[in-house]
């Protein structure tokens, strides 16, 4: 629980394509300007690129201790930081009701979807553990596997979504949520300016997130079906930056990090990083917002009965003389 009384957040939502994400790494010695953030975002991208170069494995950048950890520490804090993961398993779960079909097995990667489902849905559904790299699931086994708010820390993404798809039966269904690129894109830029200008260097204080182009990439690598992914954008208002820390704590969303520093925050740099927070995102009312960029995923199980493009040349008009004609020719 809290020392102090839970302030909730407020909540403002809007629905568009993100852009460039923006990945933070451990970069020392930033240039104390207004550019830093900048140079944090390219020196991160080129180590990560880098070290994906030397070795045909994943390059490993979540530590999973430190992830259980914070899990573990969220569950007995206030129950009321755990509303965004119900925000977006509600609209999951309203996705899943559009489908119209029956799903007898079902299985909750994470175990953070189910328990936010009226009573009776929830027992259709077995949780799965997601930290590990192996995917505790039999082949074919699951008409239907939903994963939120958890791919985002998964080190091999793509490894696992080669998994999901194996245990799902035929023409069997995978959905699921994860933060994406623009998510805390605020604080990730106070964190960064703030050490940089106090200290003169910088350290990851913000994972990484995945663009929706990306995700929709994997999905079809990994031999999904009809993939789709989608983007919604929320922004929260917060009273103060750290309140919104101490939210993110709360959801087990805290700094886990292979590459994270071990050392406490210093004060002052702390002290900064809110003052700019507040000077270049505040808001009039003297809250500040934090954006949560929050993408979907769906894919089916390959199966004959699905829908498959047509050959092309096999189309009854052309589309050349439909366009001259301003409008489609008779047969």
């Amino acid at each position: 629980m809290h020392p102090e009384p839970y302030l909730a957040p407020v909540l403002h939502m809007t629905i568009c394509w993100p852009l460039l994400q923006c990945i933070s790494c451990n970069v020392a010695a930033l240039p104390q300007t207004s550019d830093a953030f900048d140079t944090g975002c390219t020196l991160a991208r080129e180590c990560v690129i880098e070290t994906m170069s030397q070795t045909s494995a994943p390059p490993a950048l979540f530590d999973q201790i430190a992830l259980m950890r914070n899990r573990a520490r969220a569950r007995n804090m206030d129950k009321r930081h755990s509303f965004l993961k119900a925000e977006i398993a509600d609209r999951l779960f309203e996705r899943l009701q559009e489908v119209n079909r029956d799903f007898p097995a079902c299985a909750d990667l994470g175990g953070t979807f189910a328990p936010f489902l009226p009573a009776a849905a929830q027992t259709n559904y077995t949780s799965v553990a997601q930290e590990g790299p192996s995917l505790q699931l039999a082949p074919a086994s699951q008409n239907l596997i939903v994963s939120n708010l958890g791919m985002h820390w998964i080190n091999d993404l793509p490894g696992l979504l080669v998994q999901i798809r194996g245990a799902l039966m035929p023409d069997g269904l995978f959905t699921a949520s994860l933060f994406g690129g623009q998510t805390l894109h605020e604080l990730r830029h106070a964190f960064l300016t703030a050490e940089a200008e106090v200290t003169g260097g910088a350290n990851a204080r913000i994972i990484p997130f995945a663009d929706v182009k990306d995700l929709g990439s994997l999905l079809q690598r990994a031999g999904f079906a009809l993939p789709v992914t989608d983007v919604d954008t929320l922004t929260l208002t917060y009273a103060h930056p750290i309140n919104l820390m101490q939210e993110l704590r709360g959801m087990g969303e805290a700094n886990a990090l292979l590459g994270r520093s071990r050392k406490f925050l210093r004060r002052d740099v702390l002290m900064r990083t809110c003052e700019i927070y507040g000077e270049q995102f505040g808001m009039a009312d003297g809250r500040i917002p934090a954006t949560f960029e929050v993408i979907y995923m769906t894919g089916w199980h390959p199966h004959e009965s699905q829908q498959k493009p047509l050959k092309p040349g096999s189309g009854d008009i052309n589309l050349a003389e439909a366009l001259k004609a301003g409008k489609p020719p008779g047969k």
